[in-house]
């Protein structure tokens, strides 16, 4: 099967494909991330850098920040990144699969409109589930349909994920 370009598009005509990041609202961004990276073997973001530079320039206050890992970071704000996607090195920020976690005031209320499907390899979802459970993960349910089987999770903030 051949990919064709709509036809009113040509291959140089067509808008170059947009970098994205799936941002998630967290009570506590780095718990978050800590328990996505090692969720999905990512690497939490290292902004330490930029977080250093612009507090010496006086850019932001210390309030807006934390230690976290042994470094500074933002206060309301952590990453994960795909350990082998490209990453700003002056930043920290990565240029590749990435989930950003945002603190926000509120506590989750309702079902997801958008979840994360994590796939096992063939025989290993019921370790995978286990391992998830010990790393604050509940299970929500099992499910078997003619389409296949999967396992929903909820993440330690209550969000979402199904584990394939």
């Amino acid at each position: 099967m051949t990919e064709t370009q709509p036809q009113s598009q040509t291959p140089s005509s067509a808008p170059a494909p947009l970098h994205w990041k799936l941002v998630i609202d967290a009570a506590d961004p780095h718990a978050q991330a800590d328990f996505w990276a090692a969720t999905l073997s990512y690497l939490v973001e290292d902004h330490s850098v930029l977080v250093e530079r612009l507090l010496g320039f006086g850019a932001v206050p210390s309030e807006a920040t934390v230690e976290s890992h042994g470094r500074r970071a933002w206060r309301d704000a952590a990453a994960v990144r795909h350990p082998d996607d490209p990453y700003d090195k002056d930043s920290g920020t990565g240029l590749g699969r990435r989930l950003l976690f945002q603190r926000v005031p509120e506590a989750k209320t309702v079902k997801n409109r958008l979840h994360i499907d994590v796939h096992t390899e063939d025989g290993q979802r019921e370790a995978a589930v286990a391992r998830l459970t010990g790393l604050g993960a509940a299970v929500l349910r099992e499910v078997k349909e003619q389409g296949g089987e999967w396992v929903v999770m909820t993440d330690p903030e209550g969000n979402e994920f199904c584990v394939h």
